[in-house]
């Protein structure tokens, strides 16, 4: 009994003097906090147009139409509806490849619902207003061409009846993203395009 008592004591007079060995934080210890800069990224995961913090409906399946919630369309007895998004570099209305490959896809529904029309409109960021150059550097200009390639793409490459694309400019009038980013004016420079079939 005497020898278990002894090893309590000596176990507890340990553990003191373990405690008393422990440094505790000088309170001359400075804290230092740096500021960083924060790059603020648009994300769009499922690739629908909307970006993600606005998005209502995460994950929508690809070429589905959604709304301007993000949300898919939910038109009954609709034959055909089908997205299209081109994307151009600042001051460009040049078609690049990529996109001319999604548009042969987008043609060929429109040959198989003959019926179907696309509304195609195109979009301008507010960096390429130039005000020191002439009209046809404008936004809306610039917007306006971007649809056109895009219809005209369809015409000469496709034989697509021009009466069954209709074309829309909104210079920068419609981002879908901030202007104070180089993301946000990169998505914004773009044409968007709906393929669908008329409603009975």
């Amino acid at each position: 009994m005497k020898t278990q008592l002894r090893n309590t004591f000596l176990i507890f007079v340990s553990a003191l003097a373990l405690s008393a060995c422990q440094t505790s934080v000088s309170k001359n210890q400075a804290t230092q906090t740096i500021n960083a800069p924060v790059a603020k990224v648009i994300l769009d995961s499922d690739s629908d147009g909307i970006p993600d913090d606005i998005d209502e409906c995460p994950a929508t399946p690809e070429n589905v139409v959604v709304d301007e919630r993000g949300c898919p369309f939910t038109g009954m007895g609709v034959g055909l509806k089908m997205e299209y998004r081109a994307f151009f570099t600042k001051g460009s209305s040049e078609l690049s490849k990529e996109y001319q490959l999604d548009l042969d896809k987008v043609a060929k529904k429109l040959k198989e619902y003959e019926t179907a029309t696309m509304r195609i409109e195109g979009h301008a960021s507010t960096d390429e207003l130039d005000e020191k150059s002439d009209s046809k550097l404008r936004p809306d200009s610039l917007s306006r061409n971007r649809a056109l390639i895009v219809k005209n793409y369809l015409i000469m490459q496709h034989q697509i009846d021009p009466n069954r694309l209709i074309i829309a400019s909104y210079g920068a009038e419609q981002p879908i993203a901030p202007s104070d980013t180089e993301e946000g004016k990169s998505m914004n420079r773009r044409v968007y395009g709906l393929a669908q079939e008329p409603e009975d």
